[in-house]
């Protein structure tokens, strides 16, 4: 199938969408929040179509001959983000690989990166090569479930400056809490990745496309090697790039305009006021240093993104958690350093941490370490009562 004439076509339900998005009318913004897995609020009329169209291509199954591969994990965005619908997470595991030495981290470039891809395609295959296997040089591995995805757009729009008021790298007032930003191998701040290792949607949609899914894009058109290796001739049938721009464009779009997920509605005014209890709780123990509840969006172009409130549970920066969580490095993280998690949502999450090894909010708390050892400790002293209301709370978030 040729990749140019499917995106031709996708033009075509552009405008499909467009006549069905103006009988129905601009989304109302005084209704309860959306639904998870529905656009934000107050987009334009072309905002919305740009988000459907981008839904589409995010939960279409790619082919070899499209460009699919030679080396993979999914074989279309959803594979990874669909639980419990599309942009959520999955029970694919990918594979991590580095080398940190020297307090530095080497992304293992020369040997095939630090994404070890798990999948290779028939035409692949049937040129003697596989999937790709550890690297000999690597000296730290961890296997990770795919983040979610929602709310990305208002995630993206937080000013540096914001996230810089929180930092406090030397822990000059002395807390023990020292977060700094991440950043990118180019060095620019970051905020996306377990690592606060990109800084953009975009660049976040490139990095999936090339590495879970083998495409090469107009900012990478060339194929990545197995381990190294060139991969051989006629293992790769698509010209390169096998995603042209506008790909790209309406993948990252319908990112952006993802909605964040709603908190969950307490059942009863005794359920609320447990909620309640549960956050006053975890202030209280110290989870909000770095789960910080709320930050807020910068002007925008896009009004639904402009100046509003990002309730996140996020200071998006990076703090060590100690040696029971460490994994891989970054390019500005070492293996026990981690950005913060955002909490939204964590209702719809089945488990929890980064390899999804906690299978209750407990656990996923008694693994915390190092900047979050007193926070840790202060919990495992809390009163029964206070434990369900602290859960409770989280699991409306």
């Amino acid at each position: 199938m040729n990749r140019r004439r499917a995106w031709d076509a996708e033009r075509a339900v552009t405008v499909v969408l467009a006549v069905l998005i103006a009988a129905c009318g601009p989304a109302p913004t005084s209704e309860p929040p959306p639904a998870l897995g529905q656009p934000l609020a107050g987009l334009q009329e072309r905002e919305q179509g740009r988000f459907l169209l981008g839904k589409a291509v995010f939960e279409r199954l790619a082919t070899e001959e499209e460009g699919l591969g030679p080396l993979y994990n999914a074989p279309r965005c959803s594979g990874c983000h669909d639980d419990p619908v599309s942009g959520g997470t999955s029970g694919v595991r990918v594979t991590k690989a580095t080398r940190w030495e020297n307090g530095r981290c080497d992304l293992l470039h020369d040997v095939g990166g630090d994404n070890i891809q798990q999948l290779a395609t028939s035409l692949l295959r049937a040129r003697g090569m596989g999937p790709e296997t550890l690297p000999e040089t690597a000296n730290n591995r961890a296997v990770v479930l795919a983040t979610t995805l929602f709310g990305l757009g208002l995630v993206e729009a937080v000013p540096v400056a914001a996230l810089e008021r929180f930092a406090d790298p030397e822990d000059r007032d002395g807390d023990g809490i020292s977060g700094r930003l991440g950043t990118t191998e180019a060095g620019s701040p970051g905020r996306f990745g377990r690592k606060a290792d990109v800084a953009t949607i975009r660049d976040f949609v490139d990095t999936a496309l090339r590495f879970e899914m083998g495409f090469s894009t107009p900012d990478h058109p060339f194929e990545e090697r197995v381990n190294g290796v060139a991969i051989p001739p006629g293992a790769d049938p698509m010209p390169e790039p096998e995603i042209d721009d506008r790909g790209v464009d309406l993948l990252a779009e319908y990112l952006r305009y993802l909605a964040p997920p709603p908190r969950t509605e307490a059942s009863s005014e005794a359920e609320a006021d447990s909620i309640r209890r549960g956050g006053a709780v975890f202030r209280e123990v110290g989870c909000a240093s770095c789960h910080v509840p709320e930050l807020r969006t910068d002007r925008h172009d896009i009004a639904a993104l402009s100046r509003v409130p990002v309730p996140l549970y996020s200071d998006l920066l990076l703090h060590d958690l100690g040696p029971a969580l460490a994994g891989v490095c970054g390019p500005g993280a070492s293996p026990t350093e981690h950005r913060t998690a955002r909490l939204w949502g964590l209702g719809s999450r089945r488990v929890f941490l980064h390899d999804g090894r906690a299978s209750t909010l407990e656990d996923a708390i008694d693994l915390h370490g190092g900047e979050a050892s007193e926070a840790r400790s202060l919990f495992s002293i809390l009163s029964a009562p206070d434990v369900r209301s602290l859960i409770l709370f989280l699991r409306s978030l």
